[in-house]
C-alpha cells in the first residue's frame, strides 16, 4: 500500500522556499520532474469524487489541472452492504470500475501516497514519483483492521464459521448465509469502542436477522425466552446510539424486542465458538458462548495519514470543524472519514462536507478567506425490519436536523416504509447518478 518516499533533502538541495512559496508557490517552481496540478484530491470515494467533480463543475478549471490519487480498481457502494447482509443486495451490483467513475479531465494516479510534503505543496506516491499541488484535499477513507480481534481473519475466511460481517466487500455476502444457517442458539452482533463507518450499521443488521427469523418462526419478540434463538446485541459504547433521541427509541425497541443488551463490552478474540469482551476497567474479560457472531473491527486512519504531519493526535486529518480547512497548513482541506470533523462518519454527511469545502478552497484559490460553515450534518438511515427504517439526522452536539420533520412534521425516530425505499431504492440510485458525479447535495436537493 505505502511505497518508496523521495529524498526530499537531496532534491529540494540549494533552494530557499519562504513561508509564501511554501504554501501558494506554484507547481511549476517546484521541479520540472514533478507532476503539477492545481488541485489534488487524494481518495476516489465518496468524498474524493464528489469534491473533485464539484470542484470541475465550477468551471474554473481546466484539463489535468485537478488530479485525482487512489490505488483502487473497484469503487463501492458501502452503505449498500448492509442490505447485501440482509439479502436484499448482491454486493456486485454495488460496485463500479474506479475508472469508469472518473471524469477524464481529471488525471487520474491509480497509485498509493506514500507520503507527505507539505512545507513543499508536495507528495511522493508509493512508486516514489512526485506530485505537486496549489491546494491539496486528502480524503482517503479509514481502514477496516480486521485484526484488532484475535481471531477474527481465520473465522471469517471459515465457509464453515457462523462469523460473518459487513464491513468488506469480500464478507458482506457471508452474513446473510449465516443469518439463513441458524436454527437455533445464541446470535451475537457486536460494535466495538472508537471511531467506525456509520455508528447505526451494526444494529442495522442485527434487526434484519431478528425479524428474518421471526418470520421464519425461529424469534418470537412476545416470548423471546422461548424461542430457539436468542439474540445479544453486545457494543462497546454505554448506549444504543450516540443521539439521545434516537438511542431512547432504539432502546426501547431493543427491549420490547427481548434483545439482550452487553453494554461496554468491546470484543478483543474469538476462539471457536467463544467470544472474549473486554470491559472499560481494562482489567476483566467476559467470555461469551456464541452460534452466530456478527462482528464489526475497529477502524481507523490510514497510516499514511496518521504519520504525517497532516494529522492530530488520533490521526485524523486535522481541521477546522466548521471550514473543512487545515488547522496549521492553509492549502490543505480535508472531508469524509479521513477527517478530523466531529461527527458520524456517513457518505450523508458527504454531502454537506463537500459544497462546504469546495466553496472555501475556491475562495481559497481567489486570495479570499473561508465563509462557508458545516454545521456536522449527517445521517443514518437505521433498517429496523424489512420494510422499515428509522432516519436519524443530526448535527454537532447530537442535535436532531430532520428533513422530514421540518418539511412534514413527522417524527423520524417513527420507523417508517418510506424511509425505507429511501434507503434500498432513492439513495443508491442517486449516489450512482449524481452524488459521485458532484451534483447531489443530500436534503439541499440536486447542484446545478
Amino acid at each position: 500500500m505505502f511505497g518508496s518516499r523521495v529524498n526530499l533533502a537531496a532534491w529540494t538541495a540549494g533552494r530557499s522556499v519562504s513561508t509564501a512559496q511554501r504554501y501558494f508557490a506554484t507547481a511549476s517552481s517546484l521541479s520540472s520532474a514533478a507532476r503539477n496540478h492545481r488541485v489534488v484530491v487524494i481518495g476516489c470515494g465518496t468524498a474524493g469524487l464528489a469534491i473533485s467533480h464539484q470542484l470541475l463543475r465550477s468551471g474554473k478549471f481546466a484539463q489535468d489541472d485537478i488530479a485525482v490519487v487512489d490505488p483502487a480498481a473497484w469503487h463501492h457502494y458501502q452503505p449498500g452492504w448492509t442490505l447485501v447482509g440482509g439479502g436484499l443486495k448482491t454486493k456486485e451490483e454495488l460496485r463500479s470500475p474506479l475508472n469508469s467513475l472518473i471524469d477524464p479531465k481529471l488525471k487520474f494516479y491509480n497509485d498509493s501516497v506514500g507520503t507527505f510534503f507539505p512545507e513543499y505543496n508536495l507528495i511522493a506516491l508509493g512508486n516514489g514519483d512526485k506530485v505537486s499541488y496549489e491546494q491539496l484535499v486528502v480524503a482517503p477513507g479509514i481502514t477496516v483492521n480486521y485484526g484488532s480481534v484475535k481471531g477474527l481473519p481465520e473465522a471469517l475466511a471459515s465457509p464453515d464459521s457462523l462469523v460473518s460481517s459487513i464491513y468488506g466487500y469480500d464478507t458482506c455476502d457471508k452474513v446473510f448465509r449465516t443469518i439463513e444457517k441458524l436454527r437455533k442458539g445464541v446470535a451475537i452482533f457486536t460494535q466495538p469502542t472508537g471511531v467506525i463507518k456509520c455508528a447505526g450499521a451494526p444494529q442495522k443488521i442485527m434487526w434484519l436477522a431478528l425479524d428474518y427469523w421471526k418470520r421464519a418462526g425461529l424469534y418470537d419478540p412476545s416470548n423471546h425466552s422461548g424461542s430457539v434463538i436468542k439474540i445479544n446485541f453486545a457494543t462497546g459504547l454505554p448506549v444504543m446510539f450516540g443521539v439521545p433521541k434516537y438511542s431512547a427509541k432504539l432502546e426501547q425497541m431493543r427491549k420490547e424486542r427481548g434483545v439482550e443488551g452487553l453494554f461496554q463490552h468491546d470484543l478483543v478474540a474469538i476462539d471457536g465458538n467463544t467470544a472474549t469482551f473486554a470491559r472499560p476497567d481494562g482489567k476483566e474479560q467476559v467470555t461469551k458462548e456464541f452460534d452466530l457472531l456478527h462482528v464489526v473491527p475497529k477502524m481507523g486512519p490510514h497510516s499514511f495519514v496518521k504519520n504525517s504531519a497532516l494529522a492530530n493526535e488520533a490521526g485524523y486529518v486535522d481541521v477546522d470543524e466548521g471550514t473543512t480547512r487545515h488547522n496549521k497548513y492553509p492549502n490543505i482541506w480535508s472531508a469524509g472519514d479521513a477527517s478530523s470533523l466531529p461527527t458520524s462518519k456517513t457518505a450523508a454527511a458527504i454531502t454537506s462536507e463537500a459544497p462546504v469545502l469546495v466553496h472555501n478552497l475556491l475562495r481559497s484559490m481567489e486570495g479570499k478567506g473561508p465563509e462557508a460553515t458545516y454545521d456536522g450534518y449527517t445521517s443514518c438511515p437505521l433498517l429496523t425490519e424489512y420494510g422499515k427504517v428509522l432516519l436519524a439526522e443530526f448535527k454537532y452536539g447530537g442535535e436532531p436536523k430532520e428533513t422530514f420533520g421540518n418539511w412534514l412534521g413527522i417524527d423520524q425516530a417513527i420507523p417508517r416504509r418510506a424511509f425505507y425505499h429511501l434507503k434500498k431504492d432513492f439513495f443508491p440510485w442517486v449516489y450512482r447518478k449524481s452524488m459521485v458525479k458532484g451534483t447531489w447535495a443530500g436534503p439541499k436537493g440536486w447542484i446545478n
